[in-house]
């Protein structure tokens, strides 16, 4: 919904809210859209944060159940369960504290060590909170940081004497950072950048707070509430993937097709190429974290490589998966690169000064952010603040995604060179390394199951604290796969886990069967299910059933189960379907009927 969308109207969504919620909630109707239960525990009000925080979650996808606690008894809640927060077994817990709930706070009149003291109990009050949730609960949590307070008694020395509220709070601060690089699933909402961003006058206005015991003043409300959809948005997999970037007047200053690359603005020369260089600095960072680039431009190529190969170009042709600089409809170039790079429509952010072809990507790509550029002095923090990759979890293949790319065109040229597809992947020498899950990789498998949409049998949205459990519980089998070849390791591609049912000991349910689209139609599949029937064949289960239930975006797998030689035996009206395999004689007549995996070779 583009009310959603950010830049929003802050105002119109306070003044409107209950009419979106109508209209999104229509919107979304029908969707079978994962729901999540999240639980907010207040040191202040909570229930406008709520309100706003539904409507960003199910622009994002999200369904989301709240449990809300009583005003400030987010302790009690924890570690005395006075509310009945176990009973509603939260998948997430944000707990929504700041400055004004600071109970050891430090006076001049204390001596070094009592202000030691103080910040201890203090950052003690909430570790114990932090354990006590994740030895009952295990799921993720969301901590609010502290915002600086909105005065300053030793004025400017207040942020460097040891006495000072402001030199307290970022200390506390600091502590709550080292806690968070420690423990995994545990994540800071950084209402220090928010307060000071929006203007900390303004955000700690009094009156909002003894009026009504906000600690933000209420037009900030949907800002907050954004910032930490963003968050909750990324543990569940909802970032985007890639960067489709215009050139003209965007990358650089001018048009390069009549201004020549020798004449467009960007290096150092002026002040508006500076802000160009600086821009392109900004997207070009982006590919540490893992973002695609491409470009999306109208442009003569050739053209639009010259402009990209100047020596003071921060970005080069060889930064981008993918380049299309034509003169086809912009619309038609993402979904082509979309096809190409194998990812969704909706993987992509948008970046176009000229708001005409905003428009139309906007109307025409379906989920695609399409964010608003005003001019290059602020297409950063346009963009930054838009939250598209907010990065909660920072994998290996994380920083690897771009060099994989680019190894998968190479293996599009070299497929181009056969005529026989099975002949092409055996020149692979494709490798894969097959196993129950480990720790060392959790984040990953966590990260596939909430980004995977095409190669997803059943769409099961995990956190990594789940994923732990159910590698822990011994009723479940759980494999990952991951696969390299001669042109460079792909990673972890693969995921599958199920469970022995509890009556009948030779039955498994597959709960879940996913991968990568950077591996489709490599056979993978096969070289896992070989190692899933071997393990259920050394249990002696009997009997497997797999599960299909229909997405938009997961039609590609329908078949699935029966190219992998179960029988279809129900369908739902909803289009659900359920697949059996006997294993009697599985293994012999994989072989027989010729699908066992033949290309890979599994260690």
């Amino acid at each position: 919904m583009k009310e959603l969308d950010y830049p929003f109207d802050s105002e119109d969504l306070l003044t409107r809210k209950r009419a979106i919620r109508k209209a999104i909630r229509k919107e979304t109707e029908g969707l079978n859209l994962p729901e999540k239960k999240i639980a907010v525990l207040g040191g202040s009000t909570t229930h406008g944060i709520i309100e706003m925080l539904e409507l960003f979650l199910l622009n994002k996808g999200i369904k989301p159940v709240f449990y809300e606690s009583e005003y400030n008894m987010y302790w009690e809640d924890v570690m005395f369960d006075a509310g009945g927060l176990s009973e509603f077994g939260p998948d997430i817990i944000f707990i929504h504290t700041s400055t004004r709930n600071i109970r050891n706070t430090p006076n001049v009149k204390m001596s070094d060590s009592d202000v030691d003291e103080a910040l201890g109990l203090e950052y003690d009050h909430y570790e114990k909170l932090w354990e006590k949730i994740r030895e009952k609960y295990g799921c993720p949590v969301i901590q609010n940081n502290f915002e600086q307070p909105f005065y300053r008694l030793l004025g400017n020395s207040d942020v460097v004497n040891i006495h000072g509220l402001h030199s307290f709070v970022q200390r506390l601060n600091a502590k709550f950072y080292e806690y968070a690089r420690s423990h995994e699933n545990f994540f800071i909402n950084d209402i220090a950048f928010l307060a000071a961003s929006y203007g900390l006058q303004k955000w700690s206005d009094p009156y909002y707070y003894h009026m009504y015991k906000y600690i933000m003043c209420v037009p900030a409300i949907p800002e907050f509430a954004y910032n930490l959809a963003n968050i909750i948005g990324s543990v569940y997999g909802k970032n985007k993937k890639a960067f489709a970037l215009d050139l003209d007047n965007t990358l650089w200053g001018g048009i390069v097709g009549d201004d020549g690359p020798e004449n467009i603005e960007i290096g150092q020369e002026t002040p508006k190429a500076q802000l160009y260089s600086e821009f392109q600095k900004y997207i070009k960072a982006h590919r540490d974290i893992g973002v695609l680039l491409t470009v999306d431009s109208k442009n003569e190529e050739e053209n639009a490589i010259a402009g990209l190969k100047r020596p003071d170009s921060i970005l080069t042709p060889d930064d981008f998966s993918d380049i299309k600089a034509n003169w086809d409809p912009k619309d038609l170039n993402l979904k082509a690169l979309a096809k190409e790079l194998n990812i969704g429509e909706d993987a992509f952010v948008f970046v176009d000064d000229n708001p005409a072809e905003r428009h139309i990507v906007r109307e025409q790509i379906g989920g695609a952010a399409v964010p608003e550029l005003s001019v290059p002095e602020h297409y950063i923090s346009e963009i930054d603040r838009g939250g598209y990759f907010e990065v909660t979890s920072l994998s290996e293949d994380d920083l690897k995604r771009n060099d994989m790319y680019k190894a998968n065109a190479e293996r599009g040229k070299l497929q181009e060179s056969f005529a026989d597809y099975s002949e092409y992947l055996k020149s692979l020498e494709m490798k894969a390394h097959i196993a129950p899950f480990e720790d060392m990789y959790m984040a990953r498998i966590a990260q596939l199951t909430n980004k995977s949409n095409q190669f997803n049998l059943t769409t099961r949205r995990c956190s990594q604290s789940e994923i732990e459990a159910v590698a822990a519980d011994d009723k479940y089998i759980t494999l990952y796969g991951a696969l390299s070849d001669r042109f460079g390791d792909n990673g972890v591609v693969s995921v599958a886990f199920g469970h022995v049912d509890e009556k009948d000991a030779e039955t498994f349910h597959i709960d879940l069967w996913l991968m990568s689209c950077r591996v489709l139609k490599r056979d993978m599949e096969y070289a896992m299910m070989d190692k899933l029937i071997e393990k259920c064949n050394s249990k002696g289960i009997k009997r497997i059933l797999g599960y299909y239930y229909p997405t938009a975006k997961n039609k590609m797998v329908e078949n699935f189960y029966e190219l992998q030689g179960f029988e279809k035996i129900t369908e739902a009206d909803n289009g659900d379907l359920t697949f059996e395999l006997e294993l009697n004689s599985a293994l012999e007549g994989f072989s027989s009927r010729g699908i066992k995996n033949k290309v890979i070779t599994v260690e």
